[in-house]
């Protein structure tokens, strides 16, 4: 079974967020080399939002595949070699084939997942 998700996001959301001031919300919602690579960018609002997009867009389209929810925890983007990003599902058993594209610009981040129940 095939399904899709996508989430939009301002970055502007995101911009005031740093773990001195909002440690709760980052911890919740990132992991921790989620975070490591988001505040090594010199604009890490850009890259919290794509992040935050994709974990959206992940629980949409996996929300008719799986039989329980993820936290944002679970669903960590990370970067191939070559730069592009992917899903690592922790803690899900279930096998599952997802292909993701992020995207931003000054104002947005944008992501799109295909996802497939193996």
């Amino acid at each position: 079974m095939q399904q899709v998700g996508i989430d939009i996001e301002e970055i502007s959301r995101f911009e005031n967020k740093t773990i001195e001031n909002d440690s709760h919300f980052l911890n919740k919602i990132y992991t921790e080399n989620e975070l490591d690579y988001c505040f090594s960018n010199a604009q890490p609002a850009r890259h919290l939002a794509a992040r935050f997009c994709a974990k959206e867009a992940v629980v949409k389209a996996l929300s008719n595949i799986l039989n329980k929810n993820l936290s944002y925890s679970q669903i960590e983007i990370l970067r191939r070699e070559n730069g592009s990003p992917y899903v690592n599902l922790i803690g899900c058993e279930e096998n599952i084939a997802i292909a993701l594209s992020l995207s931003h610009d000054k104002d947005k981040a944008i992501a799109f997942v295909i996802a497939n129940k193996l």
